[in-house]
């Protein structure tokens, strides 16, 4: 009894398997991200040169223009394009501040069928949520080695 496949369906097997496979191309991969990122900043900047010339100053005018970007991004993953945008741009829709607002948006719209409490409560911190115990945690600690030092008088 012999139980090897033929030559000719491994054969038939590699070409589909060739033929399903996606293939990806590095430089336009990393130009759509730059453009996708870019795209994102130019926006960013529109609406702090916008805030600006309504007479907030700098910081007033980026907090506006976070709250902005925040805001946007999260009215497009609730009708479904940031993903879309995500999916041509990669990690060009990733890193700016509205992926991570996608992050935290788009588990509590898939999982708002299981309820308040059990779904958009427990899923909304899935993604974003070690990012922020991290952050939290990172700066409480450099404030008390900050502090100690201070105390110390090693700085001023």
């Amino acid at each position: 009894m012999n139980n090897s496949i033929p030559k000719e369906k491994q054969k038939q097997y590699a070409d589909y398997v060739k033929q399903i496979t996606p293939t990806h191309s590095l430089p336009m991969n990393m130009a759509k991200a730059f453009l996708t990122g870019g795209a994102i900043c130019v926006v960013g900047q529109i609406i702090t040169n916008f805030a600006k010339s309504r007479g907030l100053d700098q910081d007033m005018a980026g907090t506006w223009c976070s709250v902005t970007l925040v805001f946007i991004s999260v009215i497009l993953t609730g009708f479904n394009i940031y993903p879309k945008i995500g999916k041509f741009g990669g990690a060009g829709s990733l890193v700016p501040i509205t992926g991570f607002a996608n992050s935290v948006a788009a588990p509590a719209i898939e999982y708002k069928t299981e309820g308040q409490v059990f779904g958009i409560g427990c899923k909304i911190f899935t993604i974003a949520g070690p990012v922020i115990l991290y952050g939290i945690m990172s700066s409480w600690v450099a404030g008390v080695i900050y502090y100690l030092l201070k105390i110390m008088e090693v700085i001023s």
